[in-house]
C-alpha cells in the first residue's frame, strides 16, 4: 500500500476538518495546523494535510471536503478559514481541477474553493491535535463536529462505504 499521496485541505476550523478526514477509511494520517500558499494566499490559514493510500477515491475525498464546510459562500473569516485544496505537484493539480469541475456540475454548485500550491505548514500545538478523538463529549464537538460526521456518514453510503472510521 503506497501512502505518499497527500493534499492540504482548508475550509473551516481545523478541529472539524481533522475529525472529518480522520473518519474516512483510506486516509492514513491527518496533520492539523496552518497552511500557506503563494501570493495572494501566503498568510497561514487553518487546514489539515491528509496522507492517503494510493487506492483512495480522490473524488470522494474532495466531495466530502466540499460538502463539510462553506465552500460556496464568502464570509468574514475567510483569511483564517480559507476554502482551499493545496496540491503538492502539477499532476495532482490537474486531477483536482477536473474533479472539482465535475463535482460542480454534478451538484449544480459554484465552488469558491481555491486550488493552490502548498507552500508551508506549521503544526497546531500538541494540546489541540486530535481534538475530537481526545474530547468527543466537549460542547464544541457536539455542536460543530458531530453534524459534519453525520454528513460524512450519509455521503459514504452514497459512495458505497458501510460506515465511518471511528478508530
Amino acid at each position: 500500500m503506497k501512502t505518499d499521496l497527500k493534499l492540504g485541505l482548508g475550509g473551516g476550523c481545523h478541529w472539524c476538518t481533522e475529525a472529518v478526514f480522520q473518519s474516512i477509511t483510506g486516509v492514513v494520517r491527518v496533520e492539523q495546523g496552518y497552511v500557506s500558499s503563494v501570493t495572494p494566499f501566503e498568510t497561514r490559514s487553518e487546514a489539515v494535510i491528509v496522507h492517503l493510500t494510493d487506492s483512495m477515491n480522490l473524488e470522494k475525498l474532495i466531495d466530502i471536503h466540499l460538502q463539510t464546510h462553506s465552500s460556496t459562500k464568502e464570509h468574514s473569516r475567510r483569511e483564517d478559514y480559507r476554502s482551499a485544496i493545496y496540491y503538492f505537484d502539477e499532476e495532482m493539480k490537474s486531477r483536482i481541477e477536473d474533479i472539482v469541475f465535475s463535482l460542480s456540475r454534478k451538484r449544480n454548485e459554484k465552488y469558491i474553493t481555491h486550488i493552490i500550491p502548498f507552500s508551508s505548514f506549521e503544526a497546531s500545538r500538541e494540546s489541540i491535535q486530535n481534538y475530537y478523538k481526545t474530547r468527543p463529549e466537549a460542547p464544541f464537538c457536539k455542536r460543530y463536529i458531530e453534524p459534519k460526521l453525520e454528513v460524512v456518514k450519509e455521503m459514504l453510503k452514497d459512495y458505497g462505504d458501510a460506515q465511518i472510521n471511528r478508530a
